[in-house]
């Protein structure tokens, strides 16, 4: 058995939530354990001792020992993804759909960080133990780019940007309907689903949720449209939670949409397209496109021609 103390911020998906729910989420246990930590002083807000129902902020720190059984992460070659950028503090990687970040309850397959581990063995020991060197996450099925940390101080200062709103995090998404207006923002806060905890809603009491969106290309006969989407804040399901909000649904998504029909690839509909930030070491810019897979670009082509706009778009460097 081992005893280690962790230290971790709380991302902004997490912000206003009790603190034994954030520190089962962060540290990977059940609630219950977090509340026996907590109970047993082994959990630390800013230092001191919280009770189960403190609520945290973006951003504060939080100290967790656990006695547990130490969880060396695997390194698996075999795991698929392409490196989009790479220097000797971060990498910027392209995920495909069907890939876990990183372990969690229910998960048995090889992840990205084990994938990652194999290829970049340096990220072991960056960032919060089991999930080396992420800084943001994407969904299984989401394909596209994620940045990781090589570097402790790379990780540090990549979590404050994002925190900060300092990088551009930009999608394609084909979801059902058209769209009268060209450009738009979906402002709407989004909570777990009390009924499902798998699932994300709009609520008022939620946390503050904006996403923006630009109409690339509509399809009218079969009800499709392709969007541009910019992130501003970084919640759990964002994009899927507030297009569904709209009842412009992300077409192949199961749970918060609808599969089949015109263009359906057999997954969400949504690819993590463009991250473009000042490098955290040097502040440089850094600005990464990844091309659409050959699930979505098939999915395109089955479409075919729209009768507004301009698919092409997806191509090229302009989103």
């Amino acid at each position: 058995m081992t005893d280690p103390r962790t230290e971790f911020t709380v991302p902004d998906e997490l912000n206003g939530e009790r603190i034994d729910y954030t520190v089962a989420k962060l540290a990977d246990v059940s609630r219950a354990v977090a509340r026996r930590a907590i109970d047993a002083g082994e959990v630390k807000l800013h230092g001191n001792p919280p009770k189960p129902s403190d609520r945290v902020a973006s951003g504060d720190r939080i100290s967790v020992t656990l006695a547990r059984e130490a969880e060396r992460i695997v390194p698996d070659a075999s795991v698929p993804f392409e490196v989009r950028y790479e220097d000797a503090q971060l990498v910027v990687v392209d995920k495909p759909a069907g890939v876990v970040v990183h372990a969690g309850a229910g998960t048995t397959k090889p992840t990205l960080v084990s994938g990652l581990v194999a290829r970049f063995p340096e990220v072991e020991g960056v960032g919060q133990e089991g999930r080396w060197g992420i800084v943001h996450r994407l969904d299984r099925d989401t394909s596209g780019l994620l940045v990781v940390a090589r570097t402790n101080d790379a990780y540090s200062a990549l979590v404050d940007k994002i925190r900060k709103r300092d990088v551009t995090r930009r999608y394609l998404s084909v979801v059902s309907g058209a769209f009268a207006n060209t450009t738009g923002t979906i402002d709407a806060p989004i909570t777990r689903d009390p009924r499902n905890r798998t699932r994300m809603i709009v609520q008022q009491e939620g946390r503050p949720s904006v996403t923006h969106y630009r109409r690339l290309a509509t399809w009218q006969a079969t009800g499709r449209t392709l969007l541009s989407v910019t992130l501003e804040t970084g919640r759990t399901h964002q994009i899927r939670v507030h297009m569904r909000a709209i009842d412009h649904p992300i077409i192949g998504d199961q749970a918060y949409g609808r599969s089949g029909g015109a263009g359906d690839p057999g997954r969400p509909w949504l690819h993590a397209r463009q991250l473009a930030f000042e490098h955290p070491i040097d502040n440089t810019p850094v600005d990464i496109l990844a091309p659409l897979p050959n699930d979505l670009s098939d999915s395109l082509k089955a479409l075919g021609d729209p009768d507004d706009g301009e698919k092409a778009d997806v191509n090229g460097d302009a989103l």
